[in-house]
């Protein structure tokens, strides 16, 4: 017996090893606000190492809020999104490049036709890296006039996020023969996917 525990013993220090050898994923998120969080959703997904994508509200004022709320602008929120990303695979400064391409950073409190403060453009940054490349891109292309009109984006510090209703996570995937994704979000995916073809998910 003791034979056969001192062989589980040794056995079970072997497994420990091999599995603490193995480099665990460390993932991070980037939260951004573009406008509808359906389009932002469905854009982010398709990027390499980006692992899940999740639909809510943050930069408000109200906890646990309502769609429903959210919509009628009072509460500060923006429709926004948790990108978990793995930085192996992705990097901020790349995901950054996706956030000024998958939107019109220029539009105050808009995008298109969906108009109010909670479809403002802003970056939730979570750490003093992530404020500080968010604001230098703004500076550079804003120096290199990349738009027309000076970017309005507001780069603040993430404090909450919370998550929408379950019928809006995946949306895009789950309702693309709505009215509103075949027309306003597959268009404007297909454009997203074009410019970033080379960092896509097969």
């Amino acid at each position: 017996m003791k034979k056969i525990i001192c062989s589980l013993t040794v056995l079970l220090a072997v497994v420990f090893n091999s599995y603490a050898s193995v480099p665990k994923k460390v993932l991070d998120t980037a939260t951004f606000a573009t406008g509808c969080f359906w389009c932002t959703e469905a854009k982010f997904q398709q990027l390499k190492g980006v692992e899940k994508v999740i639909s809510g509200f943050s930069g408000g004022h109200v906890a646990n809020p309502s769609y429903e709320l959210v919509c009628t602008g009072t509460t500060g929120h923006a429709e926004a999104c948790n990108i978990i990303y793995d930085p192996a695979k992705i990097s901020y400064d790349e995901l950054l490049a996706a956030f000024f391409v998958a939107h019109d950073p220029t539009q105050l409190n808009r995008q298109g036709n969906d108009v109010g403060t909670q479809y403002r453009s802003a970056i939730f940054y979570h750490n003093a890296a992530q404020k500080q490349k968010a604001q230098y891109y703004i500076s550079k292309l804003n120096t290199e006039k990349a738009y027309k009109n000076p970017i309005v984006t507001q780069v603040v510090m993430y404090k909450a996020f919370y998550k929408a209703e379950d019928y809006h996570q995946n949306y895009f995937n789950q309702n693309g023969e709505q009215p509103y994704c075949k027309y306003v979000i597959q268009p404007e995916l297909e454009k997203f996917k074009k410019v970033f073809k080379d960092k896509l998910k097969q």
